[in-house]
């Protein structure tokens, strides 16, 4: 034990020599030995920062009694869960480094909140993932910005995450850290959060679902949503019936998971409101996301058709036609405003009356 010791003194030395006089052959070992450390470094930082936030819900709860403490069966969980799911994402390269940090915030956030708001994140992600890496020969050559197997940076993760993670925050703020049924009567402002969270992650899964399985499987050549012309594949605000169809079984697809979820963890659903409603709203979502993220893409986005590719472009230039739109959003941006104006309109019109009452 103390011969142990005394090397491990010199443990930290030797690893910087090894590192500092590698030669040339050397440089794949030296890359492991670099993505070794950062990733033991980065885990490590998740774990401080969640347990610091687990410290201070309990610090919380005991100066003020409203608040419900995280437990800490749901603080393990929350991240050792997250950590798996996106370093499995990172591995099959459905996230880049980036994409990944961001993707354990937001999983990590979301979880501890609600555990139906982990299993519809997760829903969207695997669904999302899978179905972009989905003949991906075929949209290489639709889509001049297409990356192989998809990989998600921080600001696409942010595009489709800001909305639920802020929503999930103030939930717990509202309510803590919990599964609730949706019920306007009992819980208007919980209830309210909770749809608005659904909706903004149907949207997104409704219009990742349009993209990536209209694009390949439509027969007829997608037409523009504000004049209904025809125009070519890959053009911002083009739509297809296929298209539309799948971005409705996006959004079902994730309230489905929801729905379930609600079923596995809530203890009170029998004194609650009915609760099935969340699948076709959470299909609702999903329509009404690819809807507005066409009209945004259509008026917002430049597209033009690239004569020396014949592939469709987002950046005007000499060599490029005019399709339609006007260069002011990208596509994050309007995923962004698309997913927001969703989870604003659709928990509103269900408050004011069409969710059903117990």
């Amino acid at each position: 034990m103390t011969i142990f010791l005394r090397n491990a003194r010199y443990f930290p030395l030797q690893v910087f020599i090894l590192l500092f006089f590698m030669t040339d052959l050397d440089h794949n070992t030296y890359k492991k030995y670099i993505e070794m450390i950062t990733n033991i470094v980065i885990l490590s930082l998740i774990i401080c920062i969640s347990l610091a936030f687990w410290i201070m819900s309990m610090t919380a709860s005991t100066y003020y009694g409203n608040l419900q403490p995280i437990s800490p069966w749901r603080w393990l969980f929350s991240v050792f869960v997250p950590v798996l799911i996106v370093s499995n994402g990172f591995k099959k390269k459905s996230l880049n480094h980036t994409g990944a940090l961001g993707g354990l915030v937001v999983g990590f956030i979301l979880t501890v909140a609600n555990f139906s708001f982990f299993t519809s994140l997760l829903m969207f992600f695997l669904s999302s993932s899978r179905l972009t890496k989905w003949r991906g020969e075929t949209k290489k050559r639709l889509d001049s910005e297409y990356k192989e197997g998809g990989q998600r940076n921080w600001i696409q993760v942010f595009c489709n995450g800001a909305v639920p993670t802020e929503l999930a925050l103030l939930y717990m703020i509202e309510n803590g850290p919990g599964e609730i049924p949706i019920d306007f009567s009992k819980q208007h402002t919980a209830s309210w959060m909770c749809l608005s969270l659904l909706a903004a992650l149907a949207c997104s899964a409704g219009d990742t679902w349009a993209s990536e399985v209209g694009t390949v499987l439509s027969k007829s050549p997608p037409r523009l949503i504000t004049t209904w012309e025809k125009v070519p594949v890959g053009t911002n605000g083009g739509v297809t019936m296929v298209g539309l169809a799948s971005s409705l079984l996006g959004g079902t697809f994730v309230g489905i998971a929801y729905f379930l979820s609600q079923l596995v963890f809530v203890n009170d659903l029998d004194i609650s409101a009915p609760q099935w409603p969340i699948i076709a709203f959470g299909g609702l979502a999903g329509l009404l996301g690819s809807i507005v993220d066409s009209y945004l893409g259509a008026t917002m986005q430049f597209s033009g058709l690239d004569e020396s590719t014949g592939m469709v472009v987002s950046s005007p230039t000499n060599e490029v036609k005019y399709i339609a739109g006007k260069p002011i959003l990208d596509n994050n941006a309007v995923n962004l405003f698309s997913s927001v104006l969703v989870a604003l309109l659709l928990p509103t019109a269900a408050a004011w009356g069409f969710w059903p009452r117990q």
